[in-house]
């Protein structure tokens, strides 16, 4: 049977649900429901990635009607996969007991990457910035005790930073930052390099260390000006950058290059809709 955990390609969740549906006929014909449930999860996580909740909960369904007791993994993929879902749409409290499980259910079975998945993903949904950093700080200590689940370091890295960020603490943030930037070089992962930069250079800003941030904003541009996709989240940084320079009117043209591809982020718009009418107006846009 394939592994289709090497299926994945988290920048593209529709082609990656389409490689899982592929195998999903042979997976239903080997009669080994084990496998079947854990690629189900999977086939349900790329669907919430592209914002099909409902379709998410189907297939989630699903999988629930397939497992049994003895089936401890897909139990806790299936765990984490609902939590994810609820997460996405906002419903932290159905989302809390279902990483709260799968954390428990991961540490019995000796299921250490999802043990430490779940942790990490209770570091986003507490209710509190101090229960988010004790859960960070827990799947930390945990990872530092079990090397078996080394490669969630960078993830953890980055949530502390951002929760140090929420905390006002820009200095220790940048250190954590500069720590997951050098995990995600070791792993050799194109995108989480790119991301870990970004969060250095913004953290950077934030420290009134803007010449620097525009260094490395201005590699990132370069990088995503090879690809078909710009990145919003790029033209923002080196936006806030000028105006905080005062080049207003340089600031205006990447606020409006940051304006036309963030309004096609759903969550963002969403979610965060003072930001971007607030990007709106500075790269002035009347309608």
């Amino acid at each position: 049977m394939i592994d289709f955990d090497t299926l994945w390609d988290y920048s593209h969740p529709k082609e990656t649900e389409q490689k899982f549906i592929s195998l999903l006929t042979q997976a239903e014909e080997s009669g080994n429901n084990g496998y079947l449930a854990e690629l189900l999860t999977q086939v349900a996580r790329s669907q919430g990635l592209q914002g099909k909740y409902d379709i998410a909960h189907v297939t989630l369904d699903r999988v629930e009607k397939l497992l049994t007791k003895d089936l401890v993994v897909a139990q806790v993929r299936y765990l984490l996969e609902r939590g994810r879902v609820f997460n996405s749409t906002s419903r932290l409290m159905d989302a809390l007991p279902l990483f709260l499980n799968a954390w428990e259910l991961g540490i019995q079975s000796g299921e250490d990457h999802y043990a430490v998945d779940a942790a990490h993903m209770l570091g986003i949904v507490e209710s509190t910035p101090e229960k988010r950093m004790e859960w960070n700080l827990k799947a930390l200590d945990y990872v530092e005790r079990n090397p078996k689940a080394s490669r969630w370091l960078g993830s953890l890295y980055n949530n502390i930073a951002w929760a140090q960020v929420d905390n006002g603490n820009l200095e220790e943030a940048l250190e954590l930052f500069k720590l997951a930037l050098a995990f995600r070089k070791e792993q050799g992962n194109p995108m989480s390099v790119f991301i870990a930069k970004w969060s250095v250079a913004k953290i950077l800003r934030l420290l009134g260390q803007v010449e620097d941030s525009i260094v490395i904003q201005k590699e990132l541009l370069a990088e995503t000006e090879q690809n078909t996709v710009p990145d919003g989240y790029v033209y923002e940084e080196l936006a806030e950058c000028l105006l905080s320079l005062n080049k207003a009117q340089e600031a205006q043209q990447y606020f409006s290059l940051c304006y036309d591809r963030l309004i096609l982020e759903s969550n963002l718009v969403a979610n965060e809709p003072e930001r971007i009418t607030r990007i709106k107006e500075l790269a002035g846009r009347s309608s």
